[in-house]
């Protein structure tokens, strides 16, 4: 399964797409494949945008049919796509890639490298914890939308959070009260019986949902505990 989200890099925002089921792979493709494609900066929306799509879908469906390499992700930044392989070996790679690519007119680059521990995708690609509730969030929010909900509109918002001791609850709860959260309820579940609602009232927009989770997601590993996501109510403005 694929997920998409964003991170800053240097001052410079990098967009993202990562596959995450991967753990099939990792024991038998130790080469990292990199192609960097710049499509002459078109806009993501029209037929040129989606011509680069075919070909993106092409390369990957091609690499990953003969069994060569399987497709784990893309970074873009400044105008470069850059798409990650992790091949069996490291041979043909480069060669059939360009077959594919020189009469597209896109600039391209591409080379090999030994990764048996699959050290960049860990680094460069696979969500933080933070990132992929983040992702989460995203999900949430795009449901309320189709519901028709009015984001911008603050309420009260639930967040859930669970540690290993009671101990560790208590002083999360003391520590949250001071930061404007209010306490709900006591939760349990057969992985973590000390778990906790807290509420805050604010807009669902991803900006202020990213600001708030950051700073409880802060609040919760100071007591080393685990944030298990958030729900709210629709809001939609009146007639």
């Amino acid at each position: 399964m694929r997920e998409i989200f964003s991170r800053v890099e240097d001052s410079a925002e990098v967009n993202i797409e990562v596959e995450v089921d991967v753990e099939d792979y990792e024991d038998n493709y130790p080469w990292l494949y990199s192609l960097f494609v710049k499509p002459n900066n078109i806009e993501d929306s029209g037929l040129a945008f989606e011509q680069f799509l075919e070909l993106k879908e092409s390369v990957i469906i091609s690499l990953e049919h003969q069994k060569m390499a399987k497709y784990v992700g893309e970074r873009v930044c400044e105008g470069w796509h850059e798409f990650y392989f992790y091949a069996r070996d490291s041979k043909n790679l480069e060669a059939l890639c360009a077959a594919m690519l020189k009469d597209s007119g896109y600039k391209y680059e591409s080379s090999v490298v030994k990764d048996a521990k699959w050290d960049y995708y860990a680094k460069n690609l696979f969500p933080t914890e933070l990132e992929f509730h983040n992702i989460q969030s995203q999900k949430i929010i795009f449901l309320l939308q189709e519901e028709g909900d009015e984001l911008s509109i603050s309420r009260d918002v639930e967040h859930y959070v669970s540690f290993d001791t009671a101990t560790q609850k208590e002083r999360f709860v003391k520590n949250a009260l001071e930061h404007g959260f209010e306490f709900k309820d006591d939760i349990s579940s057969e992985e973590f019986e000390h778990g906790v609602a807290v509420v805050k009232k604010h807009p669902v927009t991803e900006e202020e949902v990213e600001k708030v989770v950051a700073q409880l997601y802060s609040l919760i590993k100071t007591e080393h505990g685990y944030y298990e996501g958030w729900s709210t109510t629709l809001a939609q403005k009146d007639d």
